[in-house]
């Protein structure tokens, strides 16, 4: 019986141990390379499909559509309307691209014209990048800003709260055109943007000479101007007799002042409800805005002055006149001389009287 031959230990190679290692990585590597490309692939493509979804323009009747964005709208209300309203095919693929170009803040409110047919990219440009639809507001020179606030507070095309009334003389009127999305509290702020930008700029240039020490002065000197001012070509001489009379110590004795005094700017009526003029004991009331009582300048502005009044105020007619009167027709005469003036006023007082009489039938 032979022995059974010892075990003999086995020995590897070391390099046959590593080559199927090795292999093994590679091929996990080409796998895994071709599942990223594969999926590379998936994503890319439908990324082009999608995109091309986005661009690509529909068929249809050209047509304008008005489209409103409220204040604080979000992407998802903004695609889920758009997609409702038919001017847009999907408002997945809308707001995925919108998305992923970065691009979801960018909405403005407002009203927009969408011109169709368009693609979803033009339609984005529109509500992002382009121009608003705008409605006229008109806020008339010579308002107090009492009276500005009213219009400002039932204007239709305006949103929120009407803030508080601002002082007196420091909103710039005229015809705005504005956004339909416009806050209240957001134009009450252009106004007084606007105001402060056309005195900053009027007041560089202003005449030499004049007896106005200051920007407020000046809009102060603008507010009469334009409350006795009923002709737009007479308000650079009707600028020119007041400066005329600061400049030698006259009271400016304009009646819009006493009237601000007595009313804040409100139309005075009698008893039986109808507008009147001025009563002897309030031309003799002394208020702090009442010029036939006081020296200078009122402390405040009487309403809101226009640019034109400010620039008339800035740029006065050079004159010797001293005085001026309604002719009857709108407009004034000019005086040099108090008798002069007397003359004039007399003459008015007979057109008056005559309108009167035919207004009582005789």
């Amino acid at each position: 019986m032979k022995r059974p031959k010892k075990a003999q230990a086995v020995t590897q190679n070391p390099e046959t141990e590593k080559l199927p290692k090795k292999q093994k990585r590679v091929l996990a590597f080409i796998a895994l390379t071709s599942v990223v490309t594969i999926l590379a692939a998936l994503v890319i493509g439908s990324y082009a499909a999608i995109n091309y979804r986005y661009e690509a323009v529909p068929k249809g009747d050209a047509v304008e559509t008005i489209f409103e964005v409220p204040r604080g709208s979000g992407l998802s209300s903004i695609a889920s309307r758009l997609e409702k309203e038919g001017l847009i095919k999907s408002a997945f693929i809308f707001k995925l691209v919108t998305k992923l170009r970065g691009n979801e803040a960018n909405f403005k409110a407002g009203e927009f014209v969408i011109s169709q047919p368009a693609s979803m990219s033009k339609i984005y440009e529109t509500l992002a990048e382009g121009k608003a639809v705008l409605y006229p507001i008109t806020l008339p020179e010579g308002l107090t800003s009492a009276q500005i606030m009213r219009i400002i507070a039932t204007a239709p095309n305006l949103s929120g709260q009407a803030p508080a009334t601002p002082a007196e003389g420091t909103m710039l009127p005229e015809t705005y055109m504005l956004p339909k999305a416009m806050s209240r509290a957001a134009l009450v702020k252009k106004m007084q943007d606007a105001q402060t930008k056309v005195i900053d700029e009027l007041w560089d240039t202003r005449q030499e000479g004049l007896p106005l020490k200051s920007k407020e002065e000046a809009i102060i000197l603008a507010s009469i101007v334009e409350k006795e001012t009923g002709v737009g070509a007479e308000r650079d001489t009707v600028a020119g007799v007041f400066i005329n009379r600061l400049n030698k110590g006259m009271r400016l004795q304009t009646d819009p002042t006493i009237i601000y005094g007595i009313s804040k700017g409100e139309p005075l009526f009698n008893k039986k409800g109808q507008r009147r003029t001025l009563y002897r004991s309030e031309i003799d009331r002394k208020t702090p805005w009442n010029t036939y009582q006081i020296d200078g300048l009122p402390p405040t502005p009487i309403c809101n002055p226009g640019a034109e009044a400010i620039a008339a105020v800035l740029q006065p007619a050079k004159t010797d006149y001293l005085f001026f009167v309604a002719d009857g027709t709108g407009g004034h005469v000019f005086a040099k001389t108090n008798r002069e003036h007397i003359n004039n006023v007399n003459k008015w007082r007979k057109i008056e009287r005559e309108r009167q009489r035919r207004q009582r039938g005789g």
